[in-house]
């Protein structure tokens, strides 16, 4: 069985392979090669994953029209290849940022999307274009709106947390509670090649989360027990943090509003959907996969 893929260099993309290279066949296929995809280049592939696409970029120095040019015209050239090709299955990976920035309560796929940045814009317009074509017996597409994903490999947030625990500095904003939704790519992996294996899921829009979501002062804790430390969370009044972070505003310090709503903002997402349509269990807990994730940080 075979499998084209897009954006195997990436972290993703790099577990990804490693996971299904024992059941199938891979393919894949450069930036070049997805510029200029035609619908010969995807026959004799069961399935396509396109995970290539412009990431958010946090430092907002990309201009908008490169969000737009990847993330929206890339997918549709590969959409459009994959209708006329003799491959099944379309899987896209989007972004739960596609339906919303923020979240109030518990975020679920019957939510109105409203994206705020060009990155979630960029990936809405995607799943859209996807959506809204007619789709011919025998194909199936699927949009998966992860979360936060982390895993071997992954050189985000979690991993400068990491750092910082390592070194024993404190963590200074144990007094808010929070809860996030993560993604371990090892949970995701399992739910990919779930979609291509089963013959029976619908096509549809799902988020893709762990089962259960984790306060910042949890991940602090697995994290620290990785390195053998107590965790040091400093409970400094939560006023007081906020007073801070508004003189930050004033006089441009590290910590302002923005960032610290960041650290401490609550984003829950549920994967209810996606499990009644498996109707199977992830691999991994939360919790598991955090502490999987924090070990192979110890490698690194």
């Amino acid at each position: 069985m075979k499998l084209t893929l897009t954006g195997a260099t990436g972290f993703v993309g790099v577990n990804l392979k490693r996971y299904l290279n024992k059941i199938l066949t891979i393919q894949s296929l450069s930036r070049t090669e997805l510029n200029e995809s035609n619908p010969e280049m995807l026959n004799g592939s069961k399935a396509i994953v396109h995970l290539a696409g412009k990431a958010h970029d946090l430092k907002k120095v990309s201009s908008p029209d490169a969000y737009y040019e990847v993330n929206h015209e890339l997918t549709k050239k590969l959409y459009d290849s994959f209708l006329k090709s003799d491959a099944s299955i379309f899987i896209f990976i989007s972004s739960v940022k596609a339906a919303a920035d923020k979240v109030e309560g518990i975020l679920t796929e019957n939510e109105v999307p409203v994206p705020e940045t060009h990155y979630g814009k960029s990936k809405f317009m995607a799943e859209q274009y996807i959506t809204n074509q007619p789709l011919p017996p025998g194909k199936s597409y699927f949009i998966l709106r992860p979360c936060m994903i982390h895993g071997e490999g992954n050189k985000g947030n979690l991993n400068l947390l990491y750092q910082i625990i390592r070194k024993g500095i404190p963590y200074p904003l144990g007094a808010f509670d929070n809860k996030r939704s993560f993604l371990s790519v090892e949970n995701l992996c399992f739910v990919i090649q779930e979609l291509i294996l089963q013959r029976d899921i619908p096509s549809g829009i799902y988020n893709v989360a762990d089962d259960e979501p984790l306060s910042t002062n949890e991940v602090v804790t697995i994290l620290s027990a990785s390195l053998n430390k107590k965790p040091r969370l400093w409970h400094i009044p939560a006023n007081l943090i906020r007073f801070i972070a508004n003189v930050g505003d004033k006089l441009l310090l590290p910590l302002n509003t923005e960032r610290l709503d960041k650290l401490t903002e609550s984003y829950v997402v549920s994967n209810d959907k996606l499990r009644k349509a498996l109707n199977k269990q992830l691999p991994l807990s939360s919790k598991e996969g955090l502490k999987i994730t924090a070990l192979s940080f110890l490698k690194s």
